[in-house]
This record gives C-alpha cells, sequence and structure tokens, in this order.
C-alpha cells in the first residue's frame, strides 16, 4: 500500500464518473429541475441564422450571460425575430450542451419585454426602412377617381370587409374582390405581403379583373395584435405594389410601417371605402348643375351673338336697295336680247334665201348626167368582179371533190378489194358468226354480188340488179 492511500483511505471507495457521464448527468438535473421557463434579457451577439438555419446568440442582463439557440423549425414560426440589442422574454426549455459544459436555453416563443421595447423596435426599423426612400413621398401614387375594380386585403369573417363593402354601396357600387388573410398572429405578415403581390400580378383581362385599386384593412387592437403591418415583408410589398394602396389598420390613433409605406392612409376602413369611390348621388347632382349652368352659358352667349348681328344689321343697306339697279339692268338687257334674237333670225332666213336662189335646176341636171354617163364603167366593174368570184369558188369546189375522192373507199375497191355486206347493209369483218342460208351483198369496184352463205360456210354468189335510189337514178356509192 502506497503511503498516499494509507494517508487517504476514503478516496479508494470514491465513484470514478466519465466526462460524459458527468455532463449528461448535470443535463438530466438541469432539463427536470427547470424545464419550460420564461428568461428576461437583452439579445446580444445576434448574427443572423446559421447556415443551417439555427441561430446563436446570447441573452444577457446587467449581471449575468446565458447562451440561447433558436431551431430552423421554431424560427419560421416565431412572430417577432431576435434583433441585436432587443430586450425580449424568451420562453423554452433550459439545457445543457455537454460538448462544450455550458447551459443554454432553447427558445420555443420570443416577446419584446413590454411596449415599451417593441416602441425602439418599431422606430428603429421606420429610421431604417425611411433610410431606404420607401416612405419617400414621389413615390405616392394618385387614387383613380372612379375604379372599376377594388381588392380588398383582410379576413373574410371579421366586420372589416362588411363595413367596407355596406359604405361602397351606399356610395358608388363597385366590383370588389376580396383576398382573405390573417390579420393576427404568426402567419399575418406573409399573408399580407403575399396578397399585395399576388394583386399585383393578376394580368388585365384575365378571368378574375386586375384592381385599379387596393385597400389592406384591420380593425383596432393592441400594438402586439397589429404587429404583422409593422413587419418588413408588408412593407416592402405595400411600397413595391403598382396599383395605387390605401392602408386602413387599426383606429385613428393607430399607427403601423404601412401606413408610411401606402399611397393614401385611411383613419377606418369605412374611411379607406369613403376615400376609394366618390359619392354616386353627388356626382349626379353635380353633372346635373353643371349641365344646367353650361346651358346658361351657352344661352347667354347666343343672345350676345345675336345683339351684336343686330346692330351689325343695322348699318347694312336694305337688300332692295342693293338689287334695284341690277334688276333695272338685268330688265334692259332683257329687252336687248329679245330684239337682237329677232334681228339675227332675219338675217338668217335672208341669207338663206340667196343660198337656195343660186341652187337652180340646171346644175342639179348636170350631175345627173355625168353620173348616167359613170353607170356603164361601174356595171362593167362589178361583172368582172362577178366572174373571178364564180372562177374562184369553182376552183374551191373542184379542190373538195378531189380530197373527197381521196378519202372513199372506192380507191380501195379499185385496187381489187371488196366489200362484204349482210342484209341490213352493214359491212361485216369476219366470217365467223354467219349463219348458213344468210344473205349477203358483195360489192366490187365495177358491180355487186348477192351472195347465200352455204353449209360448210361457203358461199354462192349470184347476180344482183343495182340499187336505185328515189327518182330511179342509181346510186353512186
Amino acid at each position: 500500500m502506497s503511503p498516499s492511500e494509507t494517508a487517504n483511505p476514503a478516496a479508494n471507495n470514491a465513484h470514478e464518473f466519465s466526462v460524459s457521464e458527468i455532463s449528461f448527468a448535470l443535463k438530466r438535473t438541469v432539463e427536470e429541475t427547470f424545464g419550460h421557463v420564461r428568461v428576461r434579457g437583452e439579445i446580444t451577439g445576434y448574427r443572423g441564422p446559421h447556415s443551417s438555419g439555427h441561430c446563436y446568440f446570447g441573452l444577457k442582463d446587467d449581471k449575468a450571460r446565458m447562451d440561447a439557440v433558436i431551431w430552423k423549425g421554431n424560427f419560421g414560426k416565431l412572430r417577432f425575430k431576435p434583433e441585436e440589442g432587443m430586450e425580449v422574454i424568451a420562453t423554452g426549455k433550459l439545457t445543457t450542451y455537454p460538448g462544450s459544459s455550458k447551459y443554454q436555453i432553447v427558445i420555443e416563443h420570443l416577446e419584446p419585454a413590454g411596449v415599451g421595447a417593441l416602441m425602439a423596435l418599431l422606430e428603429e426599423r421606420r429610421k431604417k426602412l425611411a433610410a431606404e426612400g420607401l416612405f419617400a413621398a414621389e413615390r405616392k401614387r394618385p387614387l383613380p377617381f372612379l375604379p372599376e375594380v377594388i381588392g380588398v386585403v383582410t379576413s373574410p369573417t371579421g366586420a372589416v370587409i362588411r363595413d367596407i363593402l355596406h359604405r361602397l354601396q351606399d356610395r358608388f357600387p363597385r366590383h370588389v374582390v376580396v383576398w382573405p388573410v390573417r390579420v393576427q398572429g404568426e402567419t399575418s405578415a406573409g399573408e399580407v405581403a403575399a396578397a399585395i403581390r399576388g394583386f399585383n400580378a393578376m394580368e388585365k383581362g384575365g378571368r378574375i379583373p386586375r384592381p385599379d385599386l387596393l385597400i389592406v384593412a384591420r380593425g383596432g387592437g393592441s400594438i402586439e395584435d397589429l404587429w404583422s403591418f409593422n413587419e418588413e415583408i408588408v412593407v416592402r410589398a405595400a411600397a413595391e405594389s403598382a396599383i395605387p394602396l390605401i392602408s386602413a389598420v387599426g383606429h385613428e390613433t393607430d399607427t403601423t410601417l404601412i401606413d408610411f409605406a401606402s399611397d393614401r392612409r385611411a383613419p377606418t376602413p369605412t374611411a379607406a371605402a369613403e376615400m376609394a369611390v366618390p359619392v354616386r348621388a353627388e356626382l349626379i347632382a353635380d353633372v346635373r348643375d353643371k349641365g344646367t349652368r353650361l346651358m346658361r352659358c351657352e344661352t347667354r352667349v347666343i343672345e350676345g351673338y345675336r345683339t351684336q348681328l343686330r346692330g351689325l344689321a343695322r348699318g347694312l343697306p336694305k337688300l332692295q336697295d342693293l338689287i334695284a339697279l341690277p334688276r333695272q339692268r338685268f330688265d334692259t338687257a332683257s329687252d336687248r336680247l329679245a330684239r337682237a334674237l329677232t334681228r339675227a333670225a332675219e338675217v338668217k332666213r335672208a341669207r338663206l334665201s340667196r343660198v337656195e336662189g343660186r341652187l337652180s335646176e340646171r346644175p342639179i341636171r348636170l350631175r345627173i348626167t355625168n353620173e348616167r354617163k359613170a353607170l356603164p364603167q361601174l356595171l362593167e366593174r362589178l361583172t368582172r368582179a362577178e366572174r373571178r368570184r364564180v372562177a374562184d369558188l369553182a376552183r374551191s369546189l373542184d379542190g373538195c371533190a378531189k380530197l373527197l375522192e381521196s378519202y372513199s373507199y372506192h380507191g380501195v375497191l379499185k385496187r381489187g378489194y371488196a366489200v362484204v355486206r349482210d342484209e341490213a347493209g352493214k359491212p361485216i369483218r369476219a366470217a365467223a358468226g354467219q349463219a348458213a342460208g344468210a344473205r349477203l351483198e358483195i360489192e366490187f369496184a365495177d358491180d355487186r354480188l348477192d351472195a347465200v352463205v352455204a353449209p360448210g360456210g361457203t358461199v354462192t354468189p349470184r347476180k344482183a340488179p343495182p340499187k336505185k335510189t328515189e327518182g330511179g337514178q342509181g346510186s353512186l356509192l
């Protein structure tokens, strides 16, 4: 036995623990003792989510510091995202990390520590977005005077949508398209931003009409209830909207960041409906009043021109005085014209009488005598022309006759051939099919013979009398 063992006998009886045993024993002790806790502190060392999606930072007060972690699955569900220096109340499970012998809180829920912290966060965010120019006045767009379609982003079950529809019905009924969203809760901000961008993504002339004006509306509530409309995702979506947008979140005293990014802010959802459309009855009355004023103005203008015309007319001479002298000239010219026509007719008649006198009977007879002398010559020329025409026709007829003779089968008969016909006079082209006793006619170049088909297919010829045509003349063919 060594001297050290003799000096400390209790050390030989103590249980030996491994590092892992001690670490996990402490882990179980901490988790069983504390479980879920709420810890208030200031966020420190926050650098945003890790590449894995988890968040690691610390919570501190004026005397101590502890590690904190938010797993990826819980981070997306947080209503408030952690920010450096923000005082928060973290709810989660207290545990240890054996790998570094540190204790930490696994945060499941995170909220600012009181209204003061929220207001400080809100002011800091407002300054940040304002520095980016999202609240600049030159970004504001004018609202359409009378939109055809109004898009409303709100809860479909609350009183807000009923108030908006009722107010629009009273003032000027319009086509309303509602995009239902949650206006409170962890997913509210994402839904509102998606609704604004969804309306802007609609195509004009599509199945669902694209709105000409948007209203983002919610009833009143605490700053925590309205916090979704302070989120950056909602503010940026409102600032990027190409469609003019009215924010109507909360009551008159409530202010959210979407109010600064929108084109117009309405103190209440009902006031937003009043901004969206004019009063129909007032428009009709205004149009009627302007129409009446326009008619009165036109009447006054016409009366003024009529008075001015009357004054000018007094300075003009009378119509009778203007046309009196031209009328007298016209009457004088008419009388002179009638006399001139009479004199012209008499002159023409005298000239015609002189021409008629020069046409005596002797010149006419002389002309007839000359034409009679030329008549025999014309007759002789006509006779010669007729003889030439007859000779030309004879030569043409002779050529046709020769052509006809060249095409006739008689030329073939003269070369020693014959034509065989049956009793009907039809040519027979083959011996086959001719029955015994059938009468045939055989035509040669100089004469014709009648024949009878004998048994065995032989032909017995006999003299045939010449054919006669009507009138007793023999056939040329």
